[in-house]
């Protein structure tokens, strides 16, 4: 278990049934827990020729892009995320963030001055979702009160239960213009990349609002700046940016009605007890007792 073995993921090894030991020949299985050591992970594989399975720490993968794209097929390494089981806290955050946005909450919350009404509600709204993963379909649940018509966007256009119409990426542009609420829920992938720049905002309407709790790559931060600054999206709530962590003074932090929290929607706190069980579950799997859960395909990147 690396980069430390904590305690709390430790329990939940030996719960399994395996076993935490050093990093040696012997070792067939990792837990790695930190995205900031990302870049540590490569070289251990490649050193370690008995690993053969490896579980990491969250459902977006992009941090370990170098590691998966080693082949190592004669190695029949299995790959696992975190992806699905922090769907519930980071779902929440993005309910969050569209309420906040659609209200204007972030302009009131600097405001120091009476100022005139402003405020959309969500009931009854056209919400786009691209992705169709655990984040996504809890959201989906979260909206249901909401009486909101949703679109999801996704690689295959094979329907997804509880929302109006599920198109392919080809289908985007279309299903922007419709839009009240775009929320980003997919993994970065080459495909997913600069989804949405400045002729994605500009199909959209100038009341429409944009949540992002994927990847900041996701999104051309300046075409956001921009549409904000002119008047053409209503406001932004965004979790995740480019560059990430935002430095300070970045021209996003001084934009209009946009909300910035910094890669909170999963915080430790809310996150580890679910990331515990995973562990255990694959533990588990790795023992031969069960399916492996969150499976990564290493080609796609998720």
């Amino acid at each position: 278990m690396l980069p430390e073995a904590e305690e709390f993921f430790v329990r939940a090894v030996e719960s399994a049934g395996g076993t935490v030991a050093p990093l040696s020949d012997a070792t067939r299985g990792v837990v790695w827990l930190s995205n900031e050591r990302a870049a540590e992970f490569a070289p251990i594989l490649a050193s370690h020729p008995g690993i053969n399975w490896v579980q990491l720490p969250f459902a977006g993968v992009d941090a370990f892009h170098e590691a998966l794209a080693v082949r190592h097929a004669e190695r029949d390494i299995v790959w696992t995320s975190a992806k699905g089981a922090y769907a519930q806290p980071v779902a929440e955050h993005a309910l969050a963030l569209t309420l906040a946005a659609l209200r204007g909450l972030p302009e009131r919350a600097r405001a120091t001055e009476w100022g005139g009404k402003y405020g959309r509600s969500l009931y009854g709204l056209n919400v786009v979702i691209v992705g169709a993963g655990g984040t996504a379909l809890e959201l989906v649940r979260l909206l249901e009160p909401f009486d909101v018509r949703v679109t999801i966007v996704r690689r295959r256009a094979e329907p997804v239960a509880g929302v109006a119409a599920t198109v392919t990426s080809k289908g985007l542009t279309e299903a922007l213009h419709d839009a009240d609420v775009l929320v980003l829920a997919a993994a970065l992938s080459a495909e997913t990349e600069r989804l949405i720049g400045a002729r994605e905002l500009a199909k959209m309407k100038p009341e429409a609002v944009l949540v992002n709790i994927a990847r900041g790559r996701m999104v051309d931060t300046d075409a956001l700046i921009s549409a904000l600054r002119d008047g053409r999206l209503a406001g932004a709530g965004v979790d995740v940016t480019d560059p990430e962590p935002l430095p300070t003074g970045h021209p996003l932090w001084s934009a209009p009605n946009v909300i910035i929290t910094p890669h909170s929607a999963d915080t430790p706190e809310m996150v580890d007890p679910l990331l515990a069980e995973r562990v255990a579950v694959n533990v588990r799997a790795f023992l031969g007792h069960g399916p492996f859960v969150g499976a990564v395909d290493p080609a796609s990147g998720y």
